[in-house]
């Protein structure tokens, strides 16, 4: 899910199509959608970013999609529209306002362009769509992929409905990719990026009993996977984007440790946990151990499969 700040980390370099592309990319300031916009404008690729204020120059098309418009005339001759949008998870305590802020974000904004792409008189030959492994709810120690059906809970009823709203894309006959993203390990945004000043000043440590499960991907890996997605013609429906092997919040615990050189001796207790997050303490203690099964079998090969090559490339 988009975190509204930028990355340092490396654009990937991942496979290019055969020829130079116009791509439509909607939360191109976000954690990954800076990191993928830079990918495709470092190879010659021409990126047009969604903005919600006037545009200042050529390559910015205007939207908004709580009121369901888009300029329709700056997705024409797009080979591919990408949506990454939406509020940040853990960037406010969950209330009911904010819980309708982030679905809404999701939901109102792939509505809006999912219709915007099949009422094109030459739709792109893609709608790739972000999702989230919030879809699965809590997995427990159970092993989970792309075949598995929705959990239980607010983020995964959210999912439901944010990959249901692309609807108008599949229905116009577009191909449609939705990309369930784990935890991104990177500097610059989501649960890393509040992470690594923790674990550096020596303040880290495990979350609960450190035994659930958190399905991680590089940053690299997440772009790559995303340039894989588009770029292959055969490819529809929901992908897993997380690392092959998920490890336990004690295993990311000592592997920040181990690698920052940082003691690793604090604790959040689970009750201490629900006192200062509320609600979204649920989806920091809960266990999603997802596989990206789909993405493995189309070929995909991960650059930084395990978390301390994870760990290492976001402070590279």
């Amino acid at each position: 899910m988009e975190q509204h700040s930028s990355s340092p980390e490396p654009a990937s370099p991942a496979e290019p199509p055969k020829k130079p592309v116009r791509v439509a990319v909607s939360g191109a300031s976000g954690l990954i959608g800076s990191a993928l916009t830079r990918s495709l404008s470092d190879e010659g690729h021409e990126v047009v970013r969604l903005v919600r204020r006037a545009p200042r120059t050529p390559d910015e098309v205007r939207w908004d999609p709580e009121q369901g418009y888009v300029d329709a005339a700056g997705l024409a001759g797009c080979d591919a529209v990408v949506n990454l949008a939406g509020a940040g998870i853990g960037d406010r305590r969950w209330n009911d306002a904010y819980k309708r802020e982030l679905h809404d974000s999701r939901v109102l904004g792939t509505r809006t362009l999912a219709t915007a792409v099949a009422a094109l008189d030459e739709p792109p030959r893609v709608f790739l769509n972000g999702s989230a492994i919030g879809y699965y709810g809590d997995t427990g120690q159970r092993p989970v992929d792309e075949t598995a059906p929705p959990g239980e809970g607010f983020l995964p009823s959210m999912c439901v409905d944010w990959e249901r709203a692309a609807a108008p894309a599949q229905d116009a006959g577009v191909r449609t990719v939705f990309t369930r993203t784990g935890l991104v390990v990177a500097r610059g945004g989501g649960a890393w990026g509040r992470m690594f000043p923790l674990f550096k000043a020596g303040l880290g440590g495990r979350l609960g009993n450190g035994r659930q499960y958190w399905s991680f991907i590089a940053l690299y890996d997440e772009v790559a996977a995303l340039r894989h997605l588009l770029a292959r013609d055969d490819l529809s429906g929901p992908f897993n984007l997380t690392a092959p092997e998920p490890v336990t919040n004690r295993e990311v615990t000592a592997t920040m440790g181990r690698v920052l050189h940082r003691p690793t001796v604090f604790t959040a207790p689970a009750p201490a946990l629900r006192v200062v997050l509320g609600e979204m303490a649920g989806d920091v203690l809960g266990s999603q151990r997802v596989l990206p099964a789909r993405l493995t079998e189309s070929g995909f090969a991960f650059t930084h499969p395990g978390i301390e090559d994870a760990v290492r490339a976001a402070l590279a």
